[in-house]
């Protein structure tokens, strides 16, 4: 399996994991300029951007998957929430706490096992 078939198969399913767990996926792979998120999801209490990361066991020398959410990437992904909550004009009225999640996906034949990471990414203020 091509890695990029691998990613979209690792990210319907973390939809599909999701739907089961009470959210509601708003926006798959939304882009703004140069910034991505893999999913917007969204429940009573919370918004949430994924990260999606899909691992097979060829692949799995390479570490966990959520290794590969490194601090630029998980900057990035900040960046898009924010960017996200602006475009959409949430910023003065969302009654939702905002959530970066990251979702490991281990696919192995058709055993699969889904590890989701809440909180796995904050926003952390600078303090020099």
């Amino acid at each position: 399996m091509k890695k990029s078939e691998l990613g979209l198969r690792g990210e319907r399913l973390a939809a599909e994991y999701l739907a089961k767990n009470g959210f509601n996926v708003i926006e798959r792979n939304w882009r703004s300029g140069h910034l991505e998120t893999d999913m917007i999801c969204e429940d009573d209490g919370h918004l949430l951007f994924v990260e999606v990361k899909t691992r097979t066991p060829a692949s799995n020398r390479y570490g966990r998957p959520s290794a590969a959410v490194d601090r630029r990437k998980a900057e990035r992904l900040i960046a898009c929430a924010e960017a996200y909550i602006r475009e959409k004009g949430l910023a003065e009225n969302l009654n939702k706490r905002v959530r970066l999640d990251v979702i490991e996906v281990y696919i192995d034949k058709e055993d699969v096992k889904i590890n989701h990471i809440k909180n796995a990414i904050f926003k952390q203020e600078n303090t020099d």
